[in-house]
């Protein structure tokens, strides 16, 4: 069985498993694109060796980026940057949260 994402707007919505002929005679009249995504692949890299599939496997509130043909979470932080290797976030070293004052290099996929 397959993983398809339902992309819209740029944000996963819903994802289902199906077979690819399932969409030939699946009517789907609500807004949004079916995009196909890989259980397996998670920070760009396939889980049993195979090859990755679009970043990671898309989860409801995820983005698509169409440009990159990626699925990644939302950013958790203004401060974080998005690595387009592994397609997770990275946290900046220093992070001041009201009175207390995280350090360290941390990921987030």
């Amino acid at each position: 069985m397959s993983h398809y994402a339902k992309v819209l707007n740029g944000t996963v919505i819903n994802v289902i498993v199906a077979e690819p002929e399932f969409f030939k005679t699946f009517v789907d009249t609500s807004p949004g694109t079916w995009i196909q995504t890989s259980y397996n692949t998670r920070a760009n890299v396939h889980l049993q060796g195979g090859t990755p599939l679009r970043g990671n496997y898309a989860g409801i509130g995820y983005v698509y980026d169409v440009k990159n043909d990626v699925f990644y979470t939302p950013r958790p932080g203004p401060e974080w940057t998005l690595n387009t290797t592994t397609w997770t976030w990275t946290a900046p070293d220093v992070v001041t949260t009201g009175n207390t004052t995280t350090t360290g290099n941390t990921t987030q996929g």
